[in-house]
């Protein structure tokens, strides 16, 4: 009896006007809101250009708020810069190659874009509000009317999306907390940003002191090739001439030097010791399809900044070959290489351990052992092998008589040191060999990307430097020809030639002078 009561006063209420009424405008509310959600998810983005990036900005329905820069590979920062139902994403992986190039070519441009990343950015979050207010009504409209095909429901839902947008937005503007900038959250690499904000204030400094001569720097390199007449030992008609580069950490103006020289040096091949980006993300495989542009054959190792992406993305280059444990000959030239072992590219050090000259404890070590067993295997014979820290070159003594290096941003040339024999062999059990051993030089190149932006951090910017080497028919290095370019911000060009075999102990130079500057000793 109460069963059957119960159920007649629910039927009488679920039939009554106002329930109906109810329901109706539930249903209007949720499909509204629904293709608020939408239109929002769908649509609510743009692409705005702040300097050379070409910026993602997106809007997505969130409780807290806030902002989200994404700033590939480093991490992103977050910014309690509003309340409201609305999340602001902004994603600046994405390099414009055309706006770098501009801002490269127009030192001006540099300045102008630093004024107007504000006016950009502003101009950008108003029209992702417009876009959002429109693809929610929009879809709210498009969404009712395939459900309800009543003109009043949906216009309902039209104004309801309307007032819910509006008023997130509304509620997002009122709440904006400019301070935020000054107290963001860190996520990945990111973490460290507060310890080396002062760098990196030191860099905006110094670039914007040196950005009003970088398109001098690189005109000036077309001087070089008047004061290759005026250098001792010319080379003859039989020579190989290697170009090696090394250490470009993603300079864009490093690419116009290399081809120049390519040209003007009549180089057959470029020899590369790694480190050709900063921090070996896919953002960053862009960069390297320069390689293509040289004209070249381009033979290339790994170093520690460059990962198993950027190797890839370096030897899908149609004009590239990557030398991990490999060997290659061009033009009479035969060449083995093996990548760096270790892959830093937050550009922190390893400690060495205390037994550091034991193979089974220090991977560069062992990385260069396995390389000279390699060279001991070929059927040929070897002219130059390369590696990108000069730490892995002692075990490659006695085996090749050129090692070429990079990795330390400084020129250096050394002769290797004999191998450490094993201590477990016996005099017996080693024969003396049948030839004399061979002498291993050592050549560590500088920075050809003049060390990134890192080059900047100091008073005087690193410079940009590279080598020219000349090898005769037997693999011997005859000379090298040193190139220097002053850091950003410096035109002097200098080249200096060194004489392999002088009586001098040091190589023998006659340096060639470019706007009145000679090259240090």
């Amino acid at each position: 009896m109460t069963i059957t009561r119960a159920n007649a006063v629910a039927n009488r209420v679920w039939r009554h006007v106002w329930t109906r009424r109810l329901g109706r405008w539930a249903a209007v509310l949720l499909v509204g809101l629904t293709g608020v959600v939408v239109g929002v998810m769908l649509l609510a983005h743009t692409q705005i250009g702040v300097g050379p990036f070409r910026a993602d900005m997106s809007i997505t329905p969130s409780i807290q708020g806030g902002t989200e820069i994404d700033i590939p590979p480093l991490g992103s920062l977050h910014l309690d810069s509003h309340d409201g139902p609305i999340h602001l994403k902004v994603d600046l992986g994405s390099l414009d190659q055309e706006r770098t190039a501009a801002l490269i070519d127009d030192p001006t441009a540099i300045s102008a874009a630093g004024q107007s990343a504000v006016d950009d950015v502003t101009k950008g979050v108003m029209q992702l509000g417009l876009r959002a207010l429109g693809a929610a009504i929009v879809c709210s409209l498009i969404l009712s009317a395939l459900i309800f095909r009543n003109i009043r429901k949906v216009a309902a839902a039209g104004v309801l999306a309307l007032v819910v947008t509006g008023g997130s937005l509304g509620l997002a503007a009122g709440t904006v907390r400019p301070d935020s900038i000054s107290e963001p959250r860190y996520e990945g690499l990111l973490v460290n940003a507060p310890a080396v904000v002062g760098d990196a204030r030191k860099i905006a400094d110094n670039y914007g002191r040196y950005a009003d001569q970088l398109a001098e720097l690189v005109s000036n390199v077309s001087r070089i090739y008047t004061t290759v007449s005026t250098l001792p030992v010319q080379p003859a008609g039989n020579t190989t001439r290697i170009l090696h580069i090394s250490d470009l950490h993603l300079n864009p103006a490093s690419w116009s030097v290399i081809k120049t020289v390519v040209k003007q040096w009549d180089i057959d091949a470029i020899i590369d010791t790694g480190d050709i980006v900063d921090w070996g993300s896919s953002a960053e495989t862009t960069y390297v399809n320069n390689i293509a542009t040289v004209g070249v054959p381009y033979i290339y190792v790994r170093g520690n900044h460059d990962s198993s992406a950027i190797q890839a993305a370096v030897a899908r280059q149609k004009n590239a070959k990557v030398l991990d444990n490999t060997i290659i000959t061009i033009n009479g030239l035969t060449i083995a290489g093996i990548g760096d072992p270790e892959f830093t590219p937050d550009k922190s050090e390893t400690e060495a351990p205390a037994n550091s000259d034991d193979l089974a404890t220090n991977p560069l070590l062992a990385a260069g052992d396995q390389l000279a067993d390699t060279i001991r295997a070929a059927k040929t014979r070897v002219g130059v092998a390369l590696v990108h820290d000069p730490a892995m070159a002692p075990p490659l003594s006695g085996t090749v008589p050129l090692v070429l290096a990079g990795h330390t941003h400084k020129r250096e040339v050394s002769v290797l040191g004999a191998p450490t024999a094993d201590p477990s062999a016996s005099p017996a059990a080693s024969p003396a060999p049948a030839t004399a051993p061979i002498e291993t030089r050592l050549l560590v190149e500088g920075s050809t990307g003049g060390a990134g932006l890192r080059g900047l951090e100091k008073e005087e910017p690193t410079p940009l430097q590279m080598s020219v080497l000349y090898f005769d028919e037997n693999q011997s290095l005859k000379a090298y020809d040193d190139i220097q370019l002053g850091g950003t911000g410096q035109s002097n060009v200098t080249v200096q030639r060194n004489v392999v075999g002088a009586e001098d102990p040091r190589p023998t130079t006659n340096p060639s002078v470019v706007n009145g500057v000679t090259p240090s000793r």
